[in-house]
């Protein structure tokens, strides 16, 4: 028996993560220095950590209803009003998730199949492909480019609808490249989708991480609510990656398909994390403010410092990540990566991980320490002049 003949092919075809194999390279080397991974190198607050704990040992160890804890809910509701504009239901229009990845899992799930397209501005976070290829529809990807700050613009959306295409993904704040989309540019987006038969999924898992300029979300369009599924989380606002908690916000219709998915694969959400959660969100916002502030510091550190060694790099206002251009160093962006690994001992990641269009560029991540930052930094320019001198 060839069990290779088992496996659907759609899923066979699927690549492994672009970025895994970099984590692997460098978990065997001393001293390196990581800028690859996208998790905040803060500990989650004492608050939050602490009503996790009380939650165990008062024992709430049990399932909580599939959408997740009523409370939580509530609080999720009230949070988005807040901070957003937004206005979900509590009973039917929420549900807590294990984490915004399986929030895009379901979504995706529920609405397309084969023969249907989904769209995919890139660069962009690698779980679209892969979610979207696991339901045999086909990813139909665009490319964002660096002369528009990689935001998604009206003409380049029109030209990839097809009569095929069933969703639309909305990425931003974005990863890899830090891109936001303002009122006025979602807008513009909007009068291209709001009378066409197709749903958006907003990813909006970066919607605290914004400097200079506000989170804006696609869902707060009046002619766009209905068919929005707006998909964030804790993990990068709140520190909080290993707790594994997202929530997944749509008009009832969606949500009841989605929460259908849900309730046979997940059950429910980790409980502890529940209870961590509705802490997080009354009680966290000025942990919140003094981690974007911490972190807009090192931004600037990180993006002052690409420039200064002569790399172009624009200005990345979300999420925590710089995406420089190394095309002038004549490397591809794995060459780049691989040798700055070896020589330097720094990690980066290759802008093509996240689509072939981030070719000639890398992703460098400003969730580590000032110290880790400058540092690398130093290591970055000593390895440009060194290739510079080579070149000449």
């Amino acid at each position: 028996m060839k069990l290779e003949n088992f496996v659907k092919e759609y899923v066979a075809q699927v690549p492994p993560s672009g970025i895994r194999k970099y984590f692997d390279l460098i978990n065997e080397m001393k001293d390196a220095i990581s800028l690859g991974i996208g998790e905040p190198d803060f500990v989650t607050p004492w608050n939050i950590r602490e009503a996790g704990i009380y939650s165990l040992e008062k024992g709430h160890t049990h399932y909580s209803s599939n959408a997740g804890y009523t409370e939580l809910r509530k609080e999720i509701s009230e949070y988005l009003k807040r901070k957003y504009k937004l206005e979900y239901s509590p009973d039917n229009q929420i549900i807590v998730t294990v984490g915004g990845s399986e929030g895009i899992d379901i979504a995706l799930r529920a609405l397309v199949g084969h023969g249907d397209e989904v769209i995919i501005p890139e660069p962009s976070f690698v779980a679209y492909k892969g979610c979207t290829a696991f339901t045999g529809a086909t990813a139909k990807t665009i490319e964002l480019r660096a002369e528009d700050e990689f935001k998604l613009t009206p003409k380049l959306l029109e030209e990839a609808i097809t009569p095929k295409t069933k969703v639309v993904i909305i990425p931003f704040p974005n990863n890899p490249t830090g891109a936001i989309m303002t009122r006025e540019e979602l807008s513009e987006i909007v009068q291209v989708l709001k009378d066409k038969d197709i749903i958006v999924i907003s990813d909006e898992i970066y919607s605290e991480l914004t400097y200079e300029k506000k989170h804006v979300s696609i869902a707060s369009f009046p002619e766009m609510k209905d068919k929005t599924i707006v998909i964030n989380g804790f993990s990068k606002a709140f520190a909080m990656t290993g707790w594994r908690l997202g929530y997944v916000c749509a008009h009832p219709v969606l949500i009841d398909v989605m929460k259908k998915i849900h309730q046979y694969a997940i059950m429910c959400a980790p409980t502890t994390s529940q209870f961590a959660a509705i802490e997080a969100l009354r009680n966290s916002d000025e942990d919140v403010n003094e981690m974007v502030n911490e972190y807009n510091r090192r931004r600037r550190i990180l993006v002052n410092g690409f420039r200064k060694m002569g790399l172009e790099c624009f200005e990345p206002l979300g999420a925590f990540y710089v995406f420089p251009c190394i095309k002038s160093t004549n490397m591809t962006s794995e060459e780049f990566c691989e040798e700055l690994l070896v020589d330097q001992k720094v990690l980066v990641i290759p802008g093509n991980a996240f689509g072939e269009c981030g070719e000639g560029f890398v992703r460098a991540c400003y969730a580590s320490s000032t110290e880790s930052i400058i540092e690398a930094v130093k290591r970055i320019e000593t390895f440009i002049q060194k290739k510079v001198k080579k070149l000449a």
